[in-house]
């Protein structure tokens, strides 16, 4: 009995000094990095977090937009970062299901090297063909693509990226083969497309619901579970036939692998509040984003899941980016 005792003594004094840290933190200003530029869907995200806590938590939060490389650079930074919760990092499907799908090798582990915090949003990709485009549904691409085999030309964001996935991903299970045809950004694809060089493309809903609602393009199919509120009228995969494809880009929060759990919790507690609030519904409205809500646990499994499943249809398709 005497040894338990002592045993308990010692475990509980080890674990207090975490604990008071815990408790104590934040008492100098915490750092948010932001894998992008400034101006992003990304980093507008992450100064609404920064505003919430720097009121809830008492001291500042700050945005350090760290660019470069697909997100691979702020990634690499952040992964470096004490664990001690003050160096955040803004969690993407990019850096974090994108990029281990199509590197074989990376200056960080999106796995090992982070602790998610929380998901915060997700917008899905959108199959979309310009005015002069001749298949105008998922039907008649199917049909154009079987009879004319990687004669289609279908753009995306980039080599790698999750536009690039989601048009793969699509090819495997329908069966065809489409022409890749990546693009520096949305910008330059969308004119393109509608322009008429390229017929079709993939993009987030935000890159495209307004030209879709200005009648420039047109959405063949969004690639989420149920049709988007932003873009009502464009159905799902499932609705054609393909129950279940779904691709999506997602935004959520993290922090070094080995930040105290107790300084985790607090964050995650404070992200389901924050989404809840009039202000930020409005602008995620704006950003065409849907909220997610979750614990920390559910999160990192999702992020497990997305590596997964995007590795696999990189590694079908022969996708790589190195």
């Amino acid at each position: 009995m005497r040894f338990i005792r002592l045993a308990a003594a010692a475990l509980a004094l080890a674990i207090a000094p975490g604990l008071a840290s815990a408790q104590a933190w934040p008492n100098k200003t915490v750092k948010i990095v932001v894998p992008f530029a400034a101006g992003s869907s990304t980093d507008i995200l992450a100064r609404l977090i920064a505003d919430h806590f720097g009121k809830v938590f008492g001291q500042p939060f700050i945005v350090d937009n760290k660019a470069g490389a697909g997100g691979i650079i702020g990634t690499e930074a952040a992964a470096k970062a004490a664990p001690d919760g003050y160096t955040l990092i803004m969690l993407t499907s990019g850096p974090f299901a994108s990029n281990p799908a199509v590197y074989a090798k990376l200056p960080y582990d999106p796995i090992k090297d982070f602790d998610p915090i929380a998901n915060i949003g997700f917008t899905p990709q959108v199959f979309v063909v310009g005015p002069q485009t001749k298949f105008r549904t998922l039907k008649e691409l199917v049909a154009a693509a079987k009879k004319d085999p990687g004669g289609i030309g279908a753009g995306s964001l980039g080599k790698g990226a999750t536009s690039h996935l989601a048009l793969e991903g699509f090819q495997g299970i329908a069966g065809i083969k489409l022409n890749h045809i990546p693009f520096k950004g949305s910008s330059e694809a969308q004119t393109q497309v509608i322009g008429g060089s390229v017929p079709m493309m993939s993009d987030a809903v935000p890159g495209v619901r307004a030209q879709i609602q200005g009648g420039k393009l047109t959405g063949l199919a969004i690639a989420s579970l149920k049709r988007s509120p932003f873009l009502p009228d464009v159905p799902t995969f499932a609705e054609q036939g393909y129950p279940g494809y779904e691709a999506v880009g997602w935004i959520g929060l993290g922090a070094p692998a080995g930040t105290p759990p107790a300084i985790l919790d607090r964050m995650n507690a404070e992200i389901v509040k924050m989404l809840g609030e009039p202000a930020v519904k409005q602008k995620f409205e704006s950003l065409a984003f849907v909220s997610a809500i979750g614990t920390r646990a559910e999160f990192a499994a999702f992020i497990k899941a997305e590596i997964a499943k995007w590795s696999k249809v990189a590694k079908d398709a022969g996708v790589r980016a190195d």
